[in-house]
C-alpha cells in the first residue's frame, strides 16, 4: 500500500476511534507495522510524530467538546483518555496558551 494512502487511513481511524485509549503499541498492532516502523513512516509522511498527531487531535476535540457540549471539563478530559483534570490542563495549556477554563466560562458568558 502506498504510504501516504496509509498514512491517511490512519489518521482517519485515530479519529474515528479518538475516545479510546491509543497507546503506540496497540496503533502498531492494528497497523501491522512494528511500533518503529510504524512511527517512521508516520513522520516521513507527514511530518510530526504519530504521538503528537494522537495528542493534538484529543485536544482539539476536548476544545470542541468543551465549547459546544455541557460536559464538564473533567468529564470531557477523561473521555479522551487523560489520567486526571491536572493532566488534561496541563496539556491543554501547553497546547493552546491558556486553560481549558477560559473556554468553558466564555461559553457560560454566551449563553
Amino acid at each position: 500500500m502506498n504510504e501516504v494512502l496509509f498514512c491517511s487511513e490512519l489518521k482517519m481511524w485515530i479519529e474515528d476511534n479518538i475516545t479510546e485509549r491509543l497507546l503506540l503499541d496497540d496503533v502498531a498492532i492494528k497497523s501491522g507495522y512494528s511500533k518503529w516502523h510504524l512511527q517512521r513512516v508516520f513522520k516521513k509522511n507527514t511530518g510530526i510524530s504519530l504521538g503528537f498527531f494522537i495528542k493534538r487531535r484529543k485536544l482539539e476535540f476536548a476544545y470542541h467538546d468543551i465549547m459546544v457540549k455541557e460536559e464538564s471539563i473533567t468529564d470531557i478530559a477523561l473521555k479522551y483518555g487523560f489520567d486526571s483534570l491536572q493532566a488534561f490542563s496541563r496539556a491543554f495549556t501547553r497546547h493552546y496558551r491558556f486553560p481549558p477554563s477560559r473556554i468553558s466560562k466564555k461559553r457560560i458568558e454566551n449563553k
